[in-house]
C-alpha cells in the first residue's frame, strides 16, 4: 500500500513525497482512514511505529478541509495533543511542520521548564493546533491565555507514561474542560487497568488499532548482552565505543547522576558524549539532542524519560549501560534504534544484580537473549547466578517494583535502596527504606511532572 491509497489530500501527499515517504506502516494503514471518517481511536503502539503520522496526517486534512469549505471557522484553537514529555512535545511539532508545510495550518508547542512568554506571544496570534505537556497548559489555561471550548479533535499520546509520571490527576482535570462533542484519539503502548478505565472516559465507541505490542521487540534490531561487573562496565563501554565501528550511540543509565558520570568519563577519554535529562536546562537539551542529530556528538547519554521523543533514523546503536528494573522499559529503548525500516544493535550490559531485570525482560519479550562471552571484562559469576534478596519482607521483586517504572527519577530510588542495602549496617539500612519507601514513591510523580 502507497499513501496514495489512504484519501490524503494533495497538499499533505506533497509533503510526504518532500520527506521521502511513500509507503504507510501498518498503524497508518489501519488508523488514517479510521480517523478521517470521524471515528474515535483506540490505539495500542509504541514509540517508534509510526503512530505521530497516523493521527498528524489526518488531523491536517480535518482541518485543512474545515478551513476550504467556505463555513465560517472561530479563530480558536481546534486540536489539542496532551504528551507526557518536552521531547516528545517537540517532536510532534516538527511532524506538523514537515506535514503540513502546503497548508494553512498553524501550530505551537507549549511545555515547562522555559519561560511562558514567547509561548503565550504565540497563542496571543492564534494557533489551530496546540502540542502540550499537561502542567504548562494547566497553567496557561489558568492565567487565561488558553481556552479549549472550541475543540474539535483531542489526543491522549503515550498515556501509560502520562501514568507513569503522576500525570493522571492533571489529565483528569483537562478533560471536563474539553467540549463533549469531539473527537478523541487515544494512544498507549500498554493497557493496564488504570488507562483502560481513563480511555472508557474519554472515547465514544472507538474503534481499536493495536500494532506491535509492547512484548515484542523489532525483528531487525540485534540483540545482545555483556555479563560483567559493576565496576569494570565504564571500560567496556569504552572498549566497545573504541573497538566497534559504531558512529553513533544511544546510552542508557538508570539515574541522572550516572549520565553526567558517564559522558564525563567519555569526554575524559576524547570520546565525544553529552547527557541529557531532567536536571538539564532545556536549551541544553536541545542543544545536545541537535548535535547528536548532526552527528557532532558521537554518544548521547540519557535517562528513559528524557529519552521519550528521541527520533533518530540512522541510530545504529542503543546500550543499556544499566538494564532497567522494568522489562517494558527495555522494550522502548531498543525500539530508538531499528527504526524507519534500518536495522539496529542494541547491547545492554548485566551486573550481578541486574540479572533478576534480565530475567523478566527474556520473559516478556518470550526470547533467550544471546550473551557475549569472548569481551575483555566477563563477569567472574556464573552466568546462572543471581544476586540475592537485599532484605525480608517484600523480597527483592516487590521492592525491584516499588523502585520505580525505569526512568531516571523512580529508578534512583532503587539504586540508592540497592547501596544502602549492603556493608555491615545493612539490616538496619533496610528496615528504613522499607519504611521509607511509601514516601519515597509519593514524591517520584511530583519529581517527574518536573522533568516534562
Amino acid at each position: 500500500m502507497t499513501f496514495d491509497q489512504l484519501n490524503l489530500i494533495d497538499p499533505i501527499l506533497k509533503a510526504l513525497q518532500a520527506e521521502g515517504y511513500t509507503n504507510p506502516t501498518p498503524i497508518q494503514q489501519q488508523a488514517i482512514p479510521k480517523v478521517l471518517a470521524g471515528r474515535d481511536l483506540l490505539g495500542c503502539a509504541q514509540t517508534g511505529t509510526g503512530k505521530t503520522a497516523a493521527f498528524a496526517l489526518p488531523i491536517l486534512q480535518l482541518l485543512h478541509n474545515k478551513q476550504q469549505s467556505g463555513k465560517k471557522v472561530y479563530a480558536s484553537i481546534k486540536c489539542l495533543i496532551l504528551t507526557p514529555t518536552r521531547e516528545l512535545a517537540i517532536q510532534i511539532g516538527e511532524s506538523f511542520t514537515a506535514y503540513g508545510k502546503n497548508t494553512n495550518i498553524k501550530h505551537t508547542v507549549i511545555f515547562g521548564g522555559v519561560s511562558q512568554h514567547a509561548q503565550t506571544q504565540v497563542l496571543r496570534k492564534g494557533v489551530d493546533v496546540l502540542i502540550a505537556t499537561p502542567g504548562r497548559l494547566l497553567d496557561l489555561i489558568g492565567q487565561g491565555f488558553i481556552n479549549l471550548k472550541y475543540i474539535d479533535l483531542f489526543v491522549l499520546d503515550e498515556a501509560d507514561r502520562m501514568l507513569d509520571m503522576g500525570f493522571i490527576h492533571d489529565i483528569k482535570r483537562i478533560i471536563p474542560l474539553l467540549p463533549i462533542k469531539r473527537q478523541s484519539l487515544f494512544f498507549s503502548a500498554t493497557m493496564p487497568t488504570e488507562i483502560q478505565k481513563l480511555a472508557d472516559t474519554i472515547l465514544i465507541d472507538p474503534l481499536k488499532v493495536e500494532v506491535t505490542p509492547v512484548s515484542s521487540t523489532a525483528d531487525k534490531v540485534e540483540q545482545m548482552i555483556y555479563m560483567v561487573e559493576k565496576n569494570d562496565k565504564r571500560a567496556l563501554l569504552r572498549h566497545i565505543l573504541e573497538e566497534g565501528n559504531i558512529a553513533r550511540a544511544l546510552v542508557f543509565t538508570r539515574t541522572k547522576h550516572g549520565a553526567d558520570r558517564v559522558a564525563k568519563e567519555l569526554n575524559r577519554v576524547e570520546i565525544q558524549a553529552e547527557a541529557i535529562h531532567g536536571n538539564k536546562s532545556q536549551n541544553a537539551r536541545q542543544r545536545a539532542l541537535s548535535n547528536f542529530k548532526a552527528g557532532s556528538t558521537r554518544v548521547l547519554v540519557a535517562t528513559d524519560i528524557a529519552a521519550r521523543g528521541i527520533d533518530v533514523e540512522e541510530l545504529s546503536h542503543v546500550i543499556n549501560f544499566e538494564l532497567p528494573n522494568e522489562p517494558e522499559t527495555y522494550v522502548h529503548r531498543i525500539g530508538r534504534t531499528g527504526r524507519a525500516g534500518n536495522e539496529g544493535i542494541a547491547l545492554s550490559f548485566c551486573d550481578l544484580e541486574e540479572r533478576v531485570y534480565l530475567r523478566d525482560i527474556q520473559k516478556l519479550i518470550q526470547k533467550q537473549l544471546p550473551v557475549d562471552k569472548e569481551h575483555p571484562y566477563v563477569s567472574a559469576q556464573p552466568e546462572g547466578a543471581i544476586a540475592p534478596p537485599k532484605a525480608k519482607g517484600n523480597g527483592g521483586q516487590q521492592q525491584r517494583r516499588n523502585g520505580g517504572n525505569g526512568n531516571g527519577n523512580r529508578s534512583s530510588n532503587a539504586a540508592g535502596s540497592a547501596n544502602n542495602g549492603t556493608g555491615n549496617n545493612g539490616n538496619w539500612r533496610n528496615k528504613n527504606r522499607s519504611q521509607g519507601q511509601s514516601k519515597n514513591n509519593r514524591t517520584n510523580a511530583t519529581v517527574n511532572k518536573r522533568e516534562a
